[in-house]
C-alpha cells in the first residue's frame, strides 16, 4: 500500500526519502495494528497469569507460577508499549513520580526469577511475587491518577 502511495505521488524509490523518514517510515504502526497487538499482549499477560495460578498446585509448581506470572507481568507492560510507543512509555516510566513505582517493579521482576532458580526460597519468590503485584498496581494507579488530573483540569478550565 505504500509502495503504491509513492508510486502515485511521484517518489517511487526510498532512496528520495532521507535517513530519518526512512527509518520512521519504517518503525511506524497504524492505529488499528497498534490497538491489536496491545490486545494480544495484554490477553497473552492475562492468560500467563491465570496458567501460573493454576500451575501453583502442581509439583514444582511454585517455579511455573513465577515464571509464567513474570511472563504475564512482562507481557502486561509490552502492551501498553504498542499503545504509546516504547520510548515514550520509557520516559514516563522513568518520571520522577513514577520512578520508585517502576524501580520496585523491574527489581522484583528479576528477583521472583532468581529466587525461585538461583536461591530456591519458595517464600521468598511468594513475596516478590505479591511485590510484583502490588508494584504494578501502584504504577498503574499513577499513571491513571495523572490522566485524571490532567483530564479534570481541562474540565474545570
Amino acid at each position: 500500500m505504500d509502495k503504491l502511495r509513492r508510486v502515485l505521488s511521484g517518489r517511487e524509490d526510498n532512496e528520495e526519502l532521507g535517513l530519518t523518514a526512512q527509518v520512521l517510515d519504517a518503525s511506524t504502526l497504524s492505529y488499528s495494528t497498534r490497538v491489536k497487538w496491545f490486545v494480544i499482549c495484554f490477553a497473552a499477560g492475562i492468560l500467563c497469569s491465570i496458567l501460573g495460578t493454576a500451575l501453583l498446585f502442581l509439583p514444582n509448581g511454585l517455579k511455573l507460577f513465577a515464571v509464567f506470572y513474570t511472563l504475564g507481568n512482562v507481557a502486561a507492560l509490552a502492551s501498553t508499549c504498542f499503545l504509546m510507543g516504547p520510548l515514550k512509555q520509557l520516559k514516563r516510566m522513568f518520571e520522577p513520580t513514577r520512578l520508585i513505582a517502576t524501580i520496585v517493579m523491574l527489581l522484583c521482576l528479576v528477583l521472583t526469577l532468581c529466587s525461585v532458580f538461583w536461591w530456591e526460597k519458595k517464600g521468598l519468590a511468594i513475596i516478590f511475587c505479591i511485590l510484583q503485584f502490588l508494584a504494578m498496581t501502584w504504577l498503574s494507579v499513577i499513571l491513571q491518577t495523572d490522566e485524571l488530573l490532567k483530564f479534570f483540569s481541562l474540565l474545570l478550565n
